[in-house]
């Protein structure tokens, strides 16, 4: 692919896929990018984003499951938290370095 721009974009639209919705659309979004490019930087950004927004969905109902003990509100808290600066900060290294993929710390990987 040598067309940075659109790398660029499919990468930073694969982690920013959260702000559009908290629904199926923000897998569905890195699941569409990952089935149609070519690039393997994007298709890891759109791996690494699929990723992420999976832990955040078992992380999420973890937390709700703990609210009975307590705990689980300033979790979910906390997790609110998380799902919005990570993602900023992903898109915003992927802005400043076009060729490497962005790896979220402390995630479990299934894709």
């Amino acid at each position: 692919m040598e067309d940075f721009s659109q790398r660029k974009l499919l990468s930073a639209l694969s982690h920013g896929a959260i702000f559009f919705s908290s629904t199926i659309v923000s897998i569905g979004i890195p699941i569409a990018i990952l089935l149609i490019s070519d690039d393997p930087i994007v298709k890891d950004n759109a791996r690494e984003s699929l990723n992420f927004h999976i832990n955040l969905y078992i992380y999420g109902i973890i937390f709700g499951l703990l609210v009975i003990v307590g705990i689980g509100i300033f979790l979910l808290m906390g997790l609110g938290l998380i799902s919005i600066i990570m993602p900023i900060i992903a898109i915003v290294k992927i802005l400043s370095d076009r060729d490497v993929s962005y790896r979220y710390p402390y995630i479990f990987r299934f894709v």
